[in-house]
């Protein structure tokens, strides 16, 4: 039995998104800033942006934020250029997969997608990413919600798979995005879900008291999204997102 074309294509839109996922932006930036530190072994464990402004500090922090937004916008991309808007959404939730769940570490040892999701986001709804980082902003400004980072990441995955419906059902303009379709909500539920899922495999935040913390944040909002959103509280098109 031949697969259809468009098939292929969509196949190919999300082994390649999946693969630019697991893109090891965090182990890149790390070497670099610090050798010999490990983020899975030191400060919250997780290897995301947050924990390397936790770790080593705020430029190595922006790094591994920039760096998995764009592998997670570049996803998306890739995605539309092979498959078309069906291929640019379901290559973004591929690319927060590969994030989460690396096939090079086995699967293990990624991080909980929220940055990668804010590059699905502003490529795949663009219309509505001013909305999402006002989400951000209102929680990371709250103190109560910027020490609940699994919260904060609730609301802002609601509120984005809430606006994909709406965008969708009323036919807005998604500015330089696809046309919304139910691919639109359909694809930010799947990456909502994935990051939730991340939150809760890695449990509360443990105390960080790993000596190889060398720029220990003491503020007392370490953040437990991290991968790739700072204090969990960064837009994501997903999430706070990262």
């Amino acid at each position: 039995m031949r697969i259809p074309r468009h098939v292929q294509r969509l196949g190919i839109a999300v082994g390649l998104g999946y693969l630019l996922g697991t893109f090891p932006t965090a182990d890149l930036v790390t070497r670099r800033a610090a050798a010999g530190v490990d983020l899975r072994s030191a400060g919250t464990g997780n290897p995301g942006a947050a924990n390397a402004l936790k770790v080593l500090g705020p430029r190595a922090g922006a790094a591994v934020m920039v760096g998995d937004i764009a592998k997670g916008a570049a996803a998306c991309g890739v995605g539309a250029l092979v498959a078309g808007p069906a291929g640019a959404h379901l290559a973004g939730t591929a690319s927060v997969t590969g994030h989460c769940y690396p096939v090079w570490t086995g699967f293990r040892g990624g991080g909980k997608g929220v940055a990668a999701s804010v590059g699905q986001c502003l490529v795949t709804f663009p219309a509505y990413f001013p909305i999402d980082a006002a989400v951000a902003a209102v929680t990371a400004a709250n103190p109560k919600w910027k020490q609940q980072a699994f919260a904060a990441t609730l609301a802002s995955s609601a509120c984005w798979v809430l606006g994909g419906v709406v965008w969708w059902a009323k036919g807005w303009p998604n500015l330089w995005g696809p046309k919304p379709s139910a691919l639109l909500p359909l694809a930010a539920a799947t990456t909502s879900t994935i990051i939730v899922q991340r939150f809760l495999a890695a449990g509360p935040p443990a105390l960080d008291t790993d000596p190889t913390n060398v720029t220990a944040d003491t503020n007392g909002t370490d953040d437990t999204n991290g991968t790739d959103d700072t204090n969990g509280t960064e837009p994501t098109g997903a999430e706070n997102a990262g």
